[in-house]
Parts: C-alpha cells; sequence; structure tokens
C-alpha cells in the first residue's frame, strides 16, 4: 500500500497532488489483497453444497435457497460500484479493514442464524463488506505494483486465490456441512477475518482521492438489481404473468433509468459512462459477466443435481468438484504467461471457447449419467475459466489510467457479480420443479454455451491484440 509523500516546508501553498511512494513490503500488501479475495470467493461458493443440509434445518423451499445465494451477491453486485468511489475517498487500506471487519461479523451472524430471515439478511450484510473489500484490493495491487509485468503477476497471483477459493468451496462446504454442520461454513471465514485484520497493522496508509458519493445513484442500482433478482426468482415460482412479478420488472427498469440519467448528468458520476466508451472495456465487462454466470450457475445446478436428482451426500457432492479443484490455479498462471506473449485477447477468447464446450458437452448428462461425466466435464468449465479471468482482469486495470483504478475493478466486478446473481435465480427457477428438473438442467446448460459462444466471438472480434489505453 503507497505512503502518502508529503511537500517540504517551503513549498507553496498550491501543493502537488498526492502521489503514492512504494510501500515497505509489496508482497505483505499482496499477501493481504489475496487473502480477502480467498474469504470472500470461498464464501460465495461454499455454501451451494450446503443448501439441502440448510434447508431442511430451516424449513425453506428452493426460493428460499436462492436467496441465501443471491442475496450475498446481490448485495455484492449493488454496492460494488460506489465501493470503488469509497475505496479511492477513504483510501484503499482503510476500505479493506472496514470491509473485512464488516464481513467477519456478519459471518458470525450468518453462523448463529436462527432462522431463514436472519441468515438471508446476514449473508447481504456479508455481501456488502465483501463488495468494499474487492475493489480496494485491487486498487492496492494496482498503486503498489508500477512495472507492467509485477502488476500481471501479482493480479494474476490475486486472481488465483479467488479461484482455488471458489473451486474448493464446494469441498470445504460439503466436509464442513457432513462432519459439523452448516453452519461451521460460516464460522471458518472467523479466523482468517482475523489473520487479515492482523496483517492490516503492518502496511502503510494508502493515498485518498477527493471524489464525491453518489447515493441517488447507489440507491437506484440497488432497487434494479433487487426488483430484477426478486422478479426472476418469484417468477419461476408463481409464473412471469404475476402481477407482482411484472410490477418489480417495471420497478427495475424504472430504477436502471434513473442511475443512467444521474450518471449522465453528474460531473462527478460513481460510473463514468466515457469508461464505456472504451471497446476493451465492454469485451471485459461482458465476457466477466458470462463467466461468473456459467461459473456459479453449474455450480449451483449441479450442487442440486448430485444431491436431489442422484441422492449424494454433501460431502461426496463437494469431492465431485475437487478434479476441477486440483488444475483451476495452474491454470491461472498459464494463461498469464500466455498473455504476456500474446497479449489478452487470445487467452481470454480460448479459456470462453473451452467453457463453453464444458457446458454444451453437459447436456449429455441425466438421471442415468455415470456421476464421472458430469465430474469430468466440469474441468473444461473450470479451466476455461481459470485460463480466461486473469488476463480480463489484467487487460481491464491496462486500458484505464491508474487513479479510476478502483472503479474500474468495481465496475468489472460488478458485472461479474450480476452475471452470478441472475444465473443462480433463472436456473434455480429452471430446476424448482423437481419432476421437471432435467429439463431445467438441460436448459441452463444450453443458456450457458450460448452466452460463452458468443463473448468468445466478441473477444476475437474486438478486443485489441494489445490493451492500449
Amino acid at each position: 500500500m503507497a505512503l502518502l509523500t508529503r511537500p517540504p516546508k517551503t513549498a507553496p501553498a498550491a501543493a502537488p497532488p498526492q502521489t503514492p511512494a512504494p510501500p515497505r513490503s509489496p508482497h505483505l500488501v499482496l499477501v493481504a489483497a489475496l487473502l480477502s479475495f480467498f474469504v470472500i470467493s470461498l464464501d460465495g461458493s461454499v455454501v451451494n453444497v450446503a443448501l439441502p443440509a440448510i434447508s431442511h434445518s430451516l424449513r425453506g423451499g428452493m426460493a428460499d435457497l436462492q436467496w441465501i445465494v443471491d442475496g450475498y451477491t446481490l448485495m455484492f453486485a449493488a454496492l460494488m460500484l460506489s465501493a470503488g468511489t469509497l475505496s479511492d475517498r477513504i483510501g484503499a487500506g482503510r476500505a479493506y479493514a472496514l470491509g473485512l471487519a464488516g464481513f467477519t461479523l456478519a459471518s458470525a451472524a450468518c453462523g448463529l442464524a436462527p432462522e431463514l430471515g436472519t441468515l438471508i439478511v446476514s449473508r447481504m450484510v456479508q455481501g456488502g463488506a465483501a463488495a468494499l473489500m474487492v475493489p480496494a484490493s485491487l486498487a492496492l495491487i494496482r498503486q503498489t505494483y508500477s512495472d507492467p509485468g509485477k502488476r500481471a503477476r501479482a493480479i494474476a497471483i490475486w486472481t488465483a486465490a479467488g479461484s482455488v477459493a471458489v473451486a474448493v468451496g464446494p469441498v470445504v462446504g460439503g466436509l464442513l456441512t457432513s462432519g459439523l454442520s452448516w453452519r461451521a461454513i460460516f464460522f471458518v471465514n472467523l479466523p482468517l477475518g482475523t489473520v487479515g485484520l492482523a496483517l492490516l497493522s503492518r502496511i502503510p496508509r494508502s493515498p485518498r482521492r477527493q471524489v464525491p458519493l453518489d447515493l441517488l445513484g447507489q440507491l437506484s442500482v440497488i432497487l434494479a438489481l433487487t426488483a430484477l433478482t426478486y422478479a426472476v426468482i418469484e417468477g419461476g415460482r408463481d409464473g412471469f404473468a404475476a402481477p407482482g412479478v411484472l410490477i418489480t420488472l417495471a420497478l427495475a427498469a424504472v430504477s436502471m433509468t434513473v442511475f443512467l440519467v444521474t450518471q449522465s448528468r453528474r460531473s462527478a458520476p460513481m460510473v463514468p459512462l466515457g469508461l464505456f466508451t472504451s471497446r476493451t472495456v465492454l469485451v471485459c465487462l461482458s465476457a466477466g459477466f458470462a463467466l461468473n454466470a456459467v461459473f456459479y450457475g453449474a455450480i449451483f445446478v449441479l450442487g442440486m443435481y448430485f444431491q436431489q436428482a442422484r441422492g449424494v451426500s454433501a460431502v461426496g457432492a463437494g469431492a465431485m468438484f475437487i478434479p476441477m479443484c486440483a488444475l483451476i490455479s495452474v491454470v491461472n498462471m498459464a494463461g498469464v504467461r500466455l498473455a504476456a506473449r500474446t497479449g489478452a485477447r487470445l487467452p481470454m477468447a480460448l479459456g470462453q471457447l473451452v467453457m463453453g464446450a464444458g457446458a454444451l458437452l453437459m447436456l449429455t448428462v441425466d438421471a442415468g449419467t455415470s456421476l464421472l461425466i458430469p465430474v469430468l466435464l466440469l474441468i473444461p468449465i473450470g479451466l476455461g475459466g481459470g485460463l480466461a479471468v486473469p488476463s480480463l482482469t489484467a487487460a481491464l486495470l491496462e486500458s484505464v489510467p491508474a487513479e479510476r483504478a478502483g472503479t474500474a475493478a468495481a465496475v468489472l466486478n460488478t458485472s461479474r457479480q450480476v452475471g452470478s446473481c441472475l444465473a443462480v435465480a433463472a436456473f434455480g427457477a429452471l430446476i424448482a420443479d423437481r419432476s421437471a428438473f432435467q429439463s431445467g438442467m438441460t436448459t441452463s446448460f444450453l443458456i450457458c454455451g450460448g452466452m460463452m459462444l458468443t463473448t468468445t466471438v466478441a473477444t476475437a472480434l474486438l478486443l485489441p491484440r494489445r490493451t492500449e489505453r
């Protein structure tokens, strides 16, 4: 994290802008940043195999289980935009500390939740705290590593930590749920959060930027995403022609319109709309949305498939994800090395193509398929994401000025989390009826394959060979 430089006593009153000095220990900054991303990503996937146990313990239906997953990702996505601004405003280190403390406390509340309402609200608080940490951790890396090569490697390590957490999440969730209780999947965050907070005492302060907070913009985007998620989840249960669903869809549209209008008229918007004039930014945001939708959607659907359609235990269902876990971080680093030689376009396009192929091959899986088949088909889904995400993240950050790193990271992660949230909402609606589970799963993977092929073509045709700012 960067130190503030101070002007000499003889400096004129109009001091130059503050610029960060090299930190005393850049590797310590990286450890702190990747620890936060690890616990956030772990919590995004660890809950999936515990859902049947939570349903049995707290007596919840499919819509309740969707909210347990989506309550987290919804607030993660909705608060990510202003979290980037807040990170720039109060300093990335302070934002990281605030988010990590809130996340740790919310994890304890999840583990102690006596009923579904408390659990869902606590998950939403977790997501909000996670939203604050992610752009702060990326901004720390961007500020600490000025050399593009070292920064790309640091981002790759940061991304690998999140990828490993996402991949091992189902395994950890299965082991904890079967061996202890579903509550243990939240208590495991407490020691990790404590270590992260201890690291902060050894990291220098980071610089601040005087940027205003856009409360109207933040409220409108929260309302838009919440209404849209509600409409998708409840539409799957009550039908999309239900009056409540139609009203919330209209509310989502109005709220998003308000958000776009406010951003276009503010002198210092939460999300500068000029950011979207960059072809690189648009491609990266679209690819990030699709990658997360496919990855988290597949884990959600297959977690329910293994346990509900095939009768596998929680620990057994978690074990089904081990082959994917074992290779994903290795591919992260391979993708970075490939991007260093060829630019981001090749690893991004190749990763999305591999993931799309894995999703389409899942169309062959049904209730009579050997369990080995979906386990093997998870490998290309995981490897494709592992190959594409580091290059995607680095390409986006290289395409924006350093002072916009926090905002750009927030926009990217918002796009990714919205993809996760809507995939779980939509796919959960498709598989909610157990008698139609197979057709719902087939439709879900058909959607996944279509999204991946579309963004693969967009990446190949529109992304420059080398990122230019």
